[in-house]
């Protein structure tokens, strides 16, 4: 399970010291402090009084055939969820338990339409439940109460523009910060699962998902305001954004809201609650302070105390041209209430535009096409960067009992079947790469020879994989040393023109190797050094053509190269594709696998695994690049997507029931929803070409 380093959060607060505010990334530096009377802004609409005295947080449910008519809905403790207009007169109430924190997502797609889904906390048994509000009506459209297991304080959505998914976080009275994917299950209810577990070192009690910049915002109340990337498939990466005494927070932070008015008018507001401001900051200047604000509500009090803060930026009325914040105010004279306040009087006191207010319901584009798997392996028993790279044989007589080897970098081989079931692991030493050959010639039969590079014994570790016991059998003749300081990239290549057999190993340095395999005579086989070449940089992935003799690398940090396969074949090499002259392929290039449509036809499938995707080129020809995918969760089976991909294959054999067409397979190096240790994915090929308009064999 990730957990942000408690470690390296505090590290980060104490380098602030040093700069002003600081971050584990970067950080819009905060200098002077705000301003000792900043300007107030008068609310348009108090709320009546919550109907037990208890407010938290607040939101707006925009109604977008009148939008005039839209609602607030607001936590009331044990009052539930309360229901007001714009004129701040309360409609209605539902129970929720003791309703704690909220948040809502327009467009969320329920029973074939787009509702409003609000997610709310329930601190009584410190659980999520879901709602949603039609026609002015809260129903609860959760499949339950979702237990969270710890104190929870703050709740807020993110859509991930990477895989299309709803998430919701969960903030807690220890630090906690539970993500979630959202989803609808078979009976039509939401639901959620865990994603990761992220840890702060003090409370936190409010966030809020920027979904267009890929963040999540987090008040950690006494430390400081934080931004993390909202992808659970990256690193969290925080970032320090203002602090008390470091910065212009005073002593505590509320709440924390977002404004989108597109280019150039996206805002970050918070509630520096020790002195009654709001400080509002400048997302498309790395969040830089901006100004602060006070707030007086309808008759002129003034706001001690801003707790929760929610936006929307929609036209709502004559009053709310750019949108609406509503603050909680927990101390209002008469009992807590929500405070109302037009975006364009917040905007206007502070001489900031409020641009182009955007729709609440729109999700990020994904950037690329996403395809889902239906079967992960179960996790390596090794933890950290362990699983690296696969090999698959197809049965050809039973494609349902075909198999996958591959490795964990940290101890050996596994073998698993088709639903990623373990059926062998052999712990024979650091197997960084394994690739395969089926008809292998040894004492006049022929056996499936399965090779690897092992780190441990600095040699090329060979084996046959005996397809009827599913087992791997050692059959190298005694260590054969791949005579590199650190054996490392690897794969095979059976010749046309020979028919002879033989693995390519490469160095991390970019130094590579070809060694023919031989039968030892013995029942076992020995390698034969036969080429030497080199790369400039460290090299790993590769894939061999064996109909038309070429050898397909990644280098990593520059791009993939073509080359002869032959050991006669020298050094020339030419490239494919390169990092810097294409856009949609992100160092580290890392597998690459072959998929064959006969003929000679057929697709190259890389490993882009600096952003997450898979590119695809043309095998024959000059090998032109057709597009790329990703690999996203698929949440109701359960499997998250696939992300910072080391090895991967391809195949485009019949692999039984649901890869009749072949499939890709490939590392997980971030295995989540839930936290575990890495994997390898499968996904149908059908899914990959359906996506790209790619053929099938």
């Amino acid at each position: 399970m990730e957990r942000t380093s408690i470690r390296i959060l505090l590290a980060a607060t104490a380098l602030a010291g040093s700069m002003g505010v600081a971050s584990c990334a970067t950080a819009a530096p905060q200098t002077a402090p705000a301003a000792p009377d900043p300007t107030v802004v008068t609310a348009r609409v108090d709320t009546a009084p919550t109907a037990r005295g208890e407010a938290n947080k607040a939101v707006v449910v925009l109604d977008s055939a009148n939008p005039a008519a839209s609602r607030v809905v607001a936590t009331a403790g044990l009052g539930g969820l309360e229901i007001y207009d714009l004129q701040g007169r309360r409609r209605g109430a539902v129970p929720a338990g003791e309703a704690g924190s909220l948040d809502v997502r327009h467009g969320f797609m329920l029973g074939g339409r787009p509702v409003a889904l609000l997610a709310t906390t329930d601190t009584t048994d410190n659980s999520l439940r879901f709602f949603a509000l039609s026609n002015g009506t809260l129903s609860e459209v959760g499949a339950g109460s979702e237990p969270l297991g710890f104190a929870a304080e703050g709740v807020c959505f993110f859509r991930n523009a990477a895989d299309g998914g709803l998430y919701v976080v969960a903030v807690g009275d220890g630090g906690e910060f539970d993500q979630r994917m959202v989803f609808v299950n078979g009976e039509g209810r939401v639901a959620s699962r865990q994603s990761r577990r992220l840890g702060l070192p003090s409370p936190a009690e409010h966030c809020v998902g920027d979904d267009v910049g890929g963040k999540i915002y987090v008040s950690e109340q006494a430390v400081g305001l934080w931004r993390f990337n909202g992808d659970p498939e990256t690193d969290a990466t925080p970032t320090l954004i203002d602090a008390p005494r470091l910065g212009r927070i005073t002593e505590e932070l509320g709440g924390v809201a977002l404004y989108d008015g597109g280019e150039g008018a996206r805002y970050l507001v918070a509630s520096d609650a020790s002195s009654g401001r709001l400080y509002v900051y400048d997302q498309g200047k790395d969040d830089a302070w901006v100004g602060a604000v006070s707030l007086a509500g309808q008759g002129g009090a003034a706001v001690g105390e801003p707790g929760g803060l929610s936006i929307l930026g929609s036209a709502m009325g004559a009053g709310f041209p750019a949108g609406a914040l509503v603050a909680t105010d927990e101390d209002a004279d008469g009992g807590a209430n929500y405070k109302v306040i037009s975006i364009a009087d917040l905007a206007a006191a502070l001489n900031l535009s409020v641009g182009t207010p955007q729709d609440p319901a729109r999700a990020p584009a994904p950037s690329v096409v996403a395809v889902t798997p239906t079967f992960e392996t179960v996790p390596v028993l090794s933890a950290g960067d362990a699983a690296d790279d696969p090999a698959i044989w197809a049965n050809p007589a039973n494609p349902a009992a075909s198999l996958v080897v591959a490795t964990d970098k940290k101890s050996g081989l596994y073998l698993y079947d088709m639903q990623g079931r373990v059926l062998q692991h052999l712990p024979d030493g650091k197997m960084n790469n394994v690739d395969l050959r089926t008809d292998f010639m040894l004492g006049g039969q022929p056996i499936v020879l399965v090779t690897a590079s092992d780190r441990t014994h600095k040699s090329i570790a060979i084996y046959r994989l005996d397809t009827e016991a599913r087992r791997l059998v050692n059959i190298s003749d005694g260590v054969q040393a791949a005579e590199q300081a650190d054996p490392y990239g690897q794969c095979m290549y059976r010749s046309a023109r020979t028919g002879k057999t033989y693995v390519f190993i490469n160095d991390s340095n970019g130094e590579m190797r070809q060694w023919e395999l031989i039968d030892a005579g013995n029942g076992r086989v020995r390698a034969q050094r036969v080429r030497d070449f080199a790369f400039a940089s460290q090299a790993e992935g590769c894939v061999a053509d064996d109909v038309a003799g070429l050898l397909f690398v990644d280098e990593e940090d520059i791009g993939i190269w073509r080359m002869g396969a032959e050991p006669d074949a020298g050094p020339a090499m030419t490239p494919v594709d390169t990092v810097e002259g294409n856009p949609a392929i992100k160092d580290d290039l890392e597998g690459i696998g072959l998929y064959d449509l006969g003929g000679g036809r057929g697709y190259l499938v890389v490993s882009s695994q600096g952003n997450n995707t898979y590119a695809v080129y043309r095998r024959e020809g000059a090998q032109e690049y057709l597009g790329s995918f990703a690999v996203v969760a698929d949440p109701q089976a359960g499997i998250d997507g696939i992300s910072e991909t080391d090895g991967l294959e391809v195949s485009s054999a019949n692999l039984g029931p649901g890869f009749e067409h072949g499939a890709l397979i490939a590392q997980d190096g971030r295995n989540v929803l839930p936290g575990e240790l890495q994997n390898y994915k499968y996904v149908p090929w059908r899914r990959i070409a359906e996506a790209l308009n790619l053929e099938m064999r």
